[in-house]
């Protein structure tokens, strides 16, 4: 046997062949390597009962990678002519080693990483890592707002370029004109050519920095719209980049999806769209997108989906008796949504002007939303269990019943009251009257902070759903039945992620809805996330990322996507950082059930 110390390096990549085979009796090494251009890749974690060195042992070949003790760590050492004489004189040993240390690490994960290597040089990845600034047309063509029309038109024609951008006396930019604007806003309304440009430019301006990424730019084009966007560096316009720049870069570009969606007039032509965007998620995870990337894509032409439903119903039962606005709450509300998941939604509308008008909004609105819901059931979001939905009775009412209904059930002591109101402390205006939804939020966190209470019944939520890890840190899984030996990724893992979260932004009153946002938003604010949250950060894109493997997976199996994944199937680098996400999360909820005195039952 040998020890090694933590951070040991105990063969190093390029380095002399291993004199032994090593046999990890206790702790853990991490296997990696260093790429041409510096970077270091984790190939692998192997721990008790796992081994390395053969390979190099074997063929008297260099060490192909680093294994670095993670932890205090012993190993047994079995040399090269007491390998060869077990494996010549026991075939159960041969069998065994060569099933689990040839076919388990050498066929399946250096495979993986040279087919990573290669793909991550594909064009598709470059959406992902290449900055704004490095594709952005470098000359910029401007007038000035007082312009006639005609000579914009020239000063395109002359540079055989598709917008232009307006700039006032101050040579700030104001608007852009593009070749669309032309067509529709002149040529089609037979509009003199001598008007002012500014009467045409197209507004308002959308903005990107030459440090973002290309998909960050592409994001910004599918929310508004537009198939220009601004790139600023330093404060300074330093040039437009076009629709047509990304599927350059590309090869295609996701905004046809938006395009596509936004052109369909019927029911049955959303949810042919809506069909393409589930296979679109396939194509991110294969382009190497974050899970953070994928699940803000995704809501983006969800939310197009749900405006189009919501635009055929006011379309079938006629203009609403009085403004309303459309909720998205939960997971759907802080955009963190990837595969079609229950609807999370609710609906608030003005308060009615008279008992006649309350009854005719009532009619209306129940119509309404049953044409919704189920319009949006067709496209694949499954109706909520626990009768979330909006055309349920409990989820479409009065901006002021709402208010009403919330503060009661602060006092209340019921967790699944408790869980109720926190997917509205998520919630987002997805169409309507946006008001409507700033109203009701003030009004959540002016009565939560009226109900002191309150905060510890959310704290006692947060820190009841325990990660599923023993006592000697294996995982706890199902016993029986449709899920046996795995585990719920959601209720386990991310959910509770998710809470101990919203709970400390809650605690420092930070309004913004999704959990990244609020981790980094908690920086500098709160004292757990300025130890912990860049590990929280982590463990939620690693838990997303998993989750959503495990769902396109399914899809294309053709089977129904769920939460529940086998640990048994993961590598040792999954299972080992699964469970490290999973000790982060329990760490952070024994500090909040600390701090808010919970007793043991809840913790």
């Amino acid at each position: 046997m040998e020890f090694y110390p933590k951070d040991t390096v105990i063969l190093h990549q390029n380095g002399a062949p291993s004199d032994s085979l090593r046999i990890i009796k206790k702790g853990g090494v991490k296997v990696w390597m260093l790429t041409e251009n510096g970077n270091e890749v984790v190939i692998d974690y192997r721990s008790e009962g796992d081994m390395f060195g053969f390979l190099s042992m074997i063929g008297r070949d260099r060490v192909r990678s680093n294994i670095t003790a993670v932890d205090d760590t012993i190993c047994y050492l079995l040399g090269k002519d007491m390998l060869l004489k077990l494996l010549d004189s026991h075939l159960s040993f041969t069998e065994f080693f060569l099933k689990s240390h040839i076919t388990r690490y050498i066929d399946r994960t250096y495979r993986e990483m040279r087919t990573k290597s290669v793909f991550y040089s594909s064009s598709d990845h470059l959406l992902f890592t290449t900055p704004v600034g490095d594709i952005v047309t470098k000359d910029v063509v401007t007038v000035r707002d007082d312009a006639t029309i005609r000579e914009a038109a020239a000063e395109m024609s002359k540079h055989r370029i598709s917008s232009l951008i307006i700039t006032d006396s101050a040579d700030l930019p104001l608007g852009v004109l593009t070749d669309c604007d032309l067509r529709e806003k002149v040529v089609a309304r037979g509009r003199s050519v001598n008007d002012p440009v500014k009467d045409i430019m197209s507004l308002p301006l959308v903005r990107v920095d030459a440090k973002d990424y290309c998909f960050e730019a592409m994001l910004k084009m599918i929310k508004h719209n537009v198939h220009h966007i601004l790139v600023i560096r330093e404060g300074k316009l330093k040039g437009v980049l076009t629709n047509h720049d990304l599927m350059l870069l590309q090869g295609a570009s996701p905004l046809s999806f938006a395009r596509d969606m936004e052109s369909q007039e019927t029911l049955d032509g959303v949810v042919s769209v809506s069909m393409k965007i589930d296979r679109l998620i396939g194509s991110l995870l294969k382009e190497g997108a974050r899970a953070s990337s994928i699940t803000r894509i995704i809501s983006e032409f969800n939310d197009r989906l749900a405006r189009k439903v919501l635009e055929f119903g006011e379309r079938k039962f006629g203009k609403p008796p009085t403004t309303y606005c459309w909720l998205a709450l939960g997971s759907e509300g802080r955009r963190e949504q990837a595969c079609k998941e229950n609807q999370d939604n609710a609906l608030v509308y003005a308060d009615p002007a008279s008992d006649d008008h309350q009854e005719a909004v009532r009619t209306y609105f129940a119509g309404f939303t049953r044409y919704v819901r189920e319009g949006l059931k067709r496209c694949g979001f499954p109706l909520s269990s626990n009768d979330d939905a909006a055309d349920g009775p409990a989820s479409c009412r009065s901006i002021e019943t709402w208010k009403k209904d919330l503060a009661a059930g602060m006092l209340s002591s019921s967790q699944e009251t408790v869980r109720r109101i926190l997917l509205f402390v998520d919630l987002r205006c997805l169409a309507g009257d946006h008001r409507l939804a700033e109203e009701l939020r003030s009004h959540l966190w002016k009565t939560k902070d009226a109900h002191k209470a309150f905060m510890t019944q959310v704290a006692a939520v947060t820190t009841a759903d325990r990660s599923p890890l023993g006592f000697f840190k294996t995982f706890i899984v199902e016993k029986d039945g449709a899920h046996k030996s795995e585990l719920d990724l959601t209720f386990s893992g991310i959910g509770p992620l998710v809470d101990v979260v919203r709970l400390m932004a809650l605690e420092s009153r930070v309004p913004v809805a999704s959990t990244l946002e609020r981790i980094e938003a908690l920086q500098g604010k709160h004292p757990t996330i300025d130890a912990l949250g860049d590990e929280l950060s982590q463990a939620f894109e690693f838990l997303t990322q998993l989750r959503i493997h495990h769902q396109v997976d399914e899809m294309e199996r053709g089977a129904l996507t769920d939460n529940y994944i086998d640990p048994g199937k993961l590598s040792n680098l999954e299972k080992r950082t699964l469970k490290e996400s999973f000790k982060i999360i329990s760490k952070v909820q024994d500090a909040l059930a600390a701090r808010y005195r919970l007793v043991a039952s809840n913790v």
